[in-house]
This record gives C-alpha cells, sequence and structure tokens, in this order.
C-alpha cells in the first residue's frame, strides 16, 4: 500500500517541512511579499525533487539539511552577534534593520 521509493514522498516531505515552518516561524517572514514566500515553495520543491530523481535521495536531503545548518549558525552566532536574540529575534527594530526588511 504505502511506497515510499516514489517522489511524491519527497515533495510530501518538503511540503511538511514547509507546512510546519510557516506555523511555527512564518511570524519571521511577515515583512517578505507573499509572491516571494511562494515562489521560495516552488524553487525548493523543483530543486529537491530534480535532485531526488538525478543523484539521488540522500543528495536531495543534504541539499536540504544545509538551510538547517546556516539557521543554526545564524541564530546561535550571527544574531547574538549583532545584539538580537537568537529565539525570539528581539528587539524587532535591530532585527529588521539587520536583514534590511521593510516594515
Amino acid at each position: 500500500m504505502w511506497n515510499t521509493k516514489t517522489l511524491w514522498f519527497e515533495i510530501a516531505v518538503v511540503m511538511s517541512i514547509f507546512a510546519f515552518g510557516s506555523i511555527l516561524f512564518g511570524h519571521f517572514e511577515d515583512h517578505k511579499p507573499k509572491w516571494q514566500r511562494v515562489l521560495k515553495v516552488i524553487l525548493v520543491s523543483a530543486i529537491f525533487v530534480a535532485l531526488a530523481a538525478t543523484v539521488g535521495r540522500i543528495w536531495a536531503f543534504g541539499f536540504l539539511s544545509l538551510p538547517l545548518l546556516g539557521a543554526v549558525v545564524a541564530h546561535l552566532w550571527w544574531l547574538p552577534k549583532h545584539g538580537i536574540n537568537g529565539w525570539t529575534a528581539e528587539p524587532k527594530d535591530k532585527y529588521y534593520t539587520l536583514i534590511k526588511a521593510k516594515k
């Protein structure tokens, strides 16, 4: 009945990550236009599926883990270095200034 050896499994994994990410961390992306957030989902999904289809699932999941590594570095080192709480992104004005976002 269940078969995880299809590209649909990869799509389900990526979409699940985006769903949970939007629910838990979406408020940090409020400053970005909706079209950018939608484009991000489409591009990441397309790249992930293309990698899984061509070079294999392990490489695709390796690609997916790169943003996780970047997030760890940003939240544990880069944000605190600039006086911003890495967990809550407070103070918000410093956070928005740092990422050059429009409120």
